[in-house]
């Protein structure tokens, strides 16, 4: 089987979804036997020109990445949103609500207006450029990489959950987080991550989005049950689905 020509991208983020590349130590020498990687600044200094297959971490936050990503976009023939901040803007879409102008003052203080500082509402990958397949996540499973890589190098499509995180919970016999007074959004995230949050104690930061099309009215049965409210469940989801904390306002 030929291999893949591989390149890794990144853009505003904490490269923490590349950091568990090379976490994978002996798995990442297995996958080295269907990919070739070809360029990644983090781990390697060769450059290409084309790509088979190109992840992009990070979320677009100025005008200039988004024409460096439309060229990544074009040399690539597929490309992978890699982690929260690629798939959906991940935290760094919080800024978005407020005024740009404060946030630079915020971040910058005396020197916000300084023009190399200039800085645009963040977009996730696919606002910007056609994306082929997601790896969600922050960071993302090593797992699912593997899966998706493999997947893609056997020309085959990767099967990704639909479900929500609590079926995982459920599968992991994880006691819920509801149980301690918690508000978890396992109730409306995609599963894929086999729910480690949860198992350790923590609730679900919905870091992998919201599944497509949530089950509402499961969700208000539970706050209801637990003696919280719709409005609590939106709280939390602003730090990672901002947007659709503001979509949901009212329901």
């Amino acid at each position: 089987m030929k291999k893949l020509r591989m390149a890794i991208f990144d853009f505003a983020c904490c490269e923490g979804c590349q950091l568990q590349i090379v976490n994978m130590e002996e798995g990442l020498l297995d996958l080295l036997d269907i990919v070739e990687p070809v360029e990644w600044r983090e781990a390697i200094s060769d450059q290409s020109e084309e790509y088979d297959l190109a992840f992009v971490e990070g979320s677009i936050t100025r005008e200039e990445d988004e024409q460096r990503l439309k060229d990544i976009r074009q040399r690539a023939r597929i490309l992978v949103a890699l982690g929260a901040c690629a798939v959906n803007g991940g935290v760094n879409r919080l800024k978005n609500a407020p005024d740009m102008d404060e946030v630079r003052r915020c971040v910058y203080g005396n020197s916000a207006t300084m023009p190399h500082l200039a800085t645009a509402p963040t977009k996730a990958v696919g606002e910007v450029v056609k994306v082929d397949f997601e790896v969600r996540g922050c960071p993302m499973s090593r797992r699912e990489f593997t899966y998706i890589v493999r997947c893609l190098a056997a020309a085959t499509t990767p099967v990704v959950p639909t479900y929500p995180v609590c079926v995982e919970c459920k599968l992991r016999e994880t006691v819920c987080r509801y149980e301690f007074n918690e508000v978890c959004l396992g109730v409306v995230t995609r599963a894929g991550c086999n729910a480690p949050c949860p198992a350790g104690g923590q609730w679900c930061y919905g870091c992998r989005g919201l599944v497509d099309d949530p089950n509402v009215n499961g969700a208000k049965d539970i706050m209801d049950k637990y003696g919280k409210t719709v409005a609590d469940l939106r709280s939390r989801m602003e730090l990672f689905n901002s947007v659709e904390a503001r979509q949901c306002q009212g329901q």
